[in-house]
């Protein structure tokens, strides 16, 4: 059984602690169940099941730290792991930059379990594959697709007296369907901790007819265009950006935060007043863990507010160098959106490009967050209001920044990859060739 419950999970956590001689010591206890099932061909290539759980063990001695992992908890074998990381503190070199564990810590309630995700069962990843692959068939189309859903659970203790705990669900779900006329290519992401809010038949439609939709597509110069980034096209940028929200690199110029001649770009506007982003863990669409991997409770934070940075994550020895509070790495995105549907942006747009999505993204400029990729998997010219042809994939060179700063329209959020990310219309897109690739 890979799943503890929070009474087992302490039991194990005070059994290890009580072997230490460290002057500190954590031990952090993890496990999941997980199950998945892959496609291709329009054939069920693998499928599997696994359960794991694995014990980490640090001890200390001043700055000095050692590390022991083991999977297996029989007394004998804590003790052993547990002398082990002792051993490896005493030989290892000293840390400067070391946190001695956090004391006791009060947490929120953690919203991400869910038991129709935990009891996913074979006969119902075999059931999504079929949905998808049938209807594939039918219209001509080869599809390749991969479903993972798992149960988890996280466990923390340490020799000041924290202790935390959390159980999680997930579910995610690919796939890529081509035309079998090798011309078209339709694609759908999907990812939830309820499985009740997971329709497979639903997003393998969506994927066929973008398949069909992107057929026999034209080519079209590069240039600056209005586009129409759904959710998953521009997901992966904002994630990018948000990397910067980090004050350590921007306190040592290493970083799109960073400000000219010294400091940080903290209160200023950066993007248009439109932008609002946070974070939340007890957001109903977007539950993540109320505590991180240092033992630090966490909360929702404004990151970007009215186009505004608000707040830069400082790690515990940051926070101390600077004489600040620490603020925890954020565990989800939020950005705002509006009431605009996908529809209604299309109808609203005289001449533009409709992504479905980017990929192969690569840093051009970390200083002003610059970035190249691909445009993949259904991209479409709309003029006069509708879609009027599909077209090739473009190379872009673009940055988040840029782009934020060009909005035209925001749209209804959707959930990709634990954030919401709103649909947006942005002027000025920068493509900068074409790409034969469908």
């Amino acid at each position: 059984m890979a799943i503890y419950t929070k009474e087992e999970a302490k039991q194990l956590l005070d059994k290890a602690l009580s072997y230490s001689k460290a002057e500190t010591c954590e031990v952090n206890l993890t496990g999941n169940n997980s199950g998945n099932i892959r496609y291709a061909r329009n054939t069920v290539s693998t499928a599997g099941y696994q359960n794991n759980q694995n014990m980490v063990i640090q001890s200390s001695f001043g700055n000095r730290v050692g590390v022991a992992t083991l999977d297996e908890f029989t007394d004998e074998a804590i003790a052993r792991a547990v002398k082990t990381s002792e051993e490896l503190a005493k030989l290892a070199p000293e840390n400067p930059e070391f946190m001695p564990p956090l004391g006791p810590q009060e947490y929120g309630e953690s919203k991400e379990f869910f038991e129709s995700t935990a009891k996913i069962s074979p006969d119902y990843r075999a059931d999504v594959a079929t949905k998808s692959i049938e209807p594939a068939r039918a219209k001509d189309v080869t599809a390749a697709g991969f479903l993972n859903d798992s149960a988890n659970f996280s466990a923390m203790a340490n020799s000041n007296g924290l202790f935390a705990y959390n159980q999680s669900t997930r579910l995610d779900f690919t796939v890529t369907m081509r035309t079998n006329d090798g011309t078209g290519s339709g694609w759908v992401t999907r990812d939830v901790n309820d499985a009740d809010l997971f329709n497979g038949a639903e997003a393998s439609a969506i994927a066929i007819d973008k398949a069909l939709q992107s057929r026999n597509a034209k080519a079209i110069e590069p240039g600056k265009y209005t586009v129409i980034l759904e959710p998953a096209a521009s997901e992966q940028l904002l994630g990018n950006m948000f990397g910067s929200f980090n004050a350590r690199t921007a306190d040592e110029g290493r970083s799109f935060m960073s400000k000219e001649g010294g400091g940080t770009k903290l209160g200023e506007k950066i993007v248009d007043e439109r932008v609002n982003i946070y974070s939340d863990p007890n957001h109903p669409l977007v539950p993540a863990s109320v505590w991180n991997g240092a033992g630090q409770a966490v909360k929702r934070m404004d990151w970007l507010k009215d186009g505004v940075v608000k707040n830069l994550a400082y790690s515990r020895y940051w926070a101390k160098e600077k004489g600040v509070e620490p603020v925890p790495f954020p565990q989800n995105g939020i950005m705002e959106g509006g009431d605009a549907s996908l529809e209604d942006m299309i109808k609203d747009t005289k001449k533009g490009i409709l992504v479905t999505r980017l990929w192969y993204i690569r840093s051009v400029d970390p200083q002003t967050l610059l970035y190249t990729g691909l445009t993949r998997d259904g991209t479409f010219f709309i003029e006069n209001g509708k879609i009027k042809h599909p077209i090739k994939n473009f190379r872009f060179n673009e940055s988040p920044i840029i782009m934020l700063n060009n909005l035209e329209t925001l749209g209804q959020q959707v959930r990709v990859n634990g954030n919401l990310i709103p649909y947006m219309k942005v002027r000025d897109f920068t493509f900068t060739s074409l790409s034969d690739a469908v």
